[in-house]
């Protein structure tokens, strides 16, 4: 009787245990591909936010620094060239009587790509301290002077980007326009679109459009 249920109470057969083990192991394959899976969503997640953080934080500095644009007499408020915008802004504070000259252009960087950056001088109170930070502004964009490099902020990745200023009630390149290379006298358009191309990549990618309109402009009611 004893050896009958002895012979009853047997263990896995080598068969059997090798298909036990099988199937843990297709199930931990299941399970870690899946845990992949969540890991990829949630880091592609993470970078498109990153992406349009960062995108939303440019443009609101870009209208920031066209809303404070200035129009004076024997002062430059904007020019651009086809390369790099140079604006002349008051300060952000707007309680002291000095102004800055910004400049936005893309430039290349051997370990970051095209970027879009952008340069702000120091303030500036006279005339010819505005014409300094002017011709440094342009100095900047074009790379000729690396001590100017301290006070730009690298933006975002960038292939290319247009302006089109809006005048007498149409769109013009503005590489064309009176204010194309600036001009003393030469007051700010009504209206600016800047296009963005932004490179493949995790986060954003393709064309952005953004219309900034002066804010003193009329607009006729209909």
């Amino acid at each position: 009787m004893e050896t009958s249920r002895h012979r009853a109470v047997r263990g896995f057969t080598l068969i059997e245990l090798m298909v036990g083990i099988a199937v843990m192991a297709m199930l931990a394959l299941m399970s870690w591909q899946g845990l992949d899976g969540m890991m990829r969503v949630q880091s592609y997640n993470r970078e498109r936010g990153d992406a349009v953080t960062t995108l939303q934080t440019t443009l609101a500095q870009w209208g920031a620094d066209l809303d404070a644009t200035v129009v004076m007499p024997q002062i430059q408020p904007i020019a651009w060239n086809g390369q790099v915008l140079r604006l002349t802004r008051r300060g952000a504070d707007g309680t002291q009587p000095v102004l800055y000259v910004v400049a936005w252009a893309m430039s290349a960087d051997t370990a970051t790509g095209m970027r879009w950056r952008r340069w702000q001088s120091g303030a500036v109170a006279t005339r010819a301290e505005w014409q300094r930070a002017w011709a440094q502004a342009d100095a900047w964009a074009q790379g000729s002077n690396e001590t100017l490099r301290g006070t730009e902020v690298t933006l975002m990745p960038l292939t290319s980007w247009q302006l089109q200023y809006f005048r007498g009630a149409a769109w013009t390149d503005a590489a064309s326009g009176p204010n194309a290379v600036g001009g003393l006298g030469v007051g700010m358009p009504d209206g600016i679109r800047l296009v963005l191309n932004l490179p493949p990549g995790p986060g954003l990618a393709g064309l952005v459009t953004r219309d900034w309109i002066r804010p003193t402009v009329a607009i006729p009611k209909t």
